[in-house]
């Protein structure tokens, strides 16, 4: 019986043995798959993401041209003509204009007498020899240092007297009392000095009738009076007008004809 006990004892210590080895090699079986499988996800994920790199490098830089394709492409720019910019098309044509004070003053006595065509014997030279007469006396009597008679204040006498001298002026001595109004205006408004004297514009014997004209002239003058100075578009558009007037001379003769 002894004997007995210890061959089964024996046998089943080697068997358990046996059971727990195959077990730890099922264990390590099962485990290692895993393992495996881990490292090739890792390294398939690896391989994705280098080429994945590689198609955005590709996609986001493009390969150089070949020289000829370069030299042919540059060859067409320098030839192609450069395109005007949108702004240049847009910005208005500028206008300019020139004359001289004496070319000036013949436009604005020609404007004179077409405007004023009851006048049968007013000449263009007439209202500008008023004009300068006034402008020597304030020079010889000290009043002012040099000459107000300029192309611009020009400009500025031919504005006002476009809107206040009436085609219905009956006499040269009407004219030539408006004419020194509207200059004594200008004197005022663009003059150097602070006041000049009444005297030289002074054509009536009677001071209350200029005032008065010269108060319905500021009325109905001094937004554009402002505007010649703070507008330089509008002050070149008066300029041009003024200039024009020369030019309709002879329809202006033919006119004056017909009506006289």
């Amino acid at each position: 019986e002894k004997g007995l006990k210890r061959h089964s004892l024996i046998s089943v210590l080697p068997w358990k043995r046996i059971a727990a080895v195959s077990a730890k090699k099922k264990s390590s079986k099962k485990v290692q798959p895993n393992g495996g499988y881990q490292s090739n996800v890792t390294h398939l994920n690896n391989e994705n993401l280098k080429k994945s790199l590689s198609c955005a490098n590709l996609a986001t830089f493009a390969p150089p041209p070949p020289p000829a394709a370069a030299a042919a492409a540059l060859a067409s720019a320098q030839k192609a003509p450069p395109a005007a910019p949108a702004a240049a098309a847009a910005t208005p044509r500028r206008v300019v204009v020139q004359a001289s004070t004496s070319e000036l003053l013949r436009c604005l006595g020609e404007f004179l007498c077409r405007r004023c065509y009851r006048l049968k014997h007013l000449s263009p030279t007439d209202p500008v020899l008023w004009l300068r007469s006034v402008d020597r006396s304030l020079l010889l009597q000290g009043w002012q240092d040099q000459g107000f008679i300029t192309p611009a204040n020009v400009v500025f006498l031919y504005m006002l007297c476009r809107d206040v001298i009436s085609a219905e002026v009956a006499s040269d001595h009407e004219l030539q009392a408006v004419l020194l109004t509207c200059l004594y205006l200008s004197y005022s408004y663009m003059g150097n000095e602070i006041s000049y004297p009444l005297k030289p514009f002074l054509v009536e014997s009677c001071k209350e009738a200029f005032w008065d004209r010269c108060l319905s002239i500021i009325d109905l003058m001094s937004p554009k009076m402002l505007q010649v100075n703070a507008d330089p578009h509008y002050f070149t558009q008066v300029f041009a007008d003024l200039k024009k007037e020369s030019g309709s001379e002879e329809k202006g003769r033919l006119l004056i004809g017909l009506d006289r």
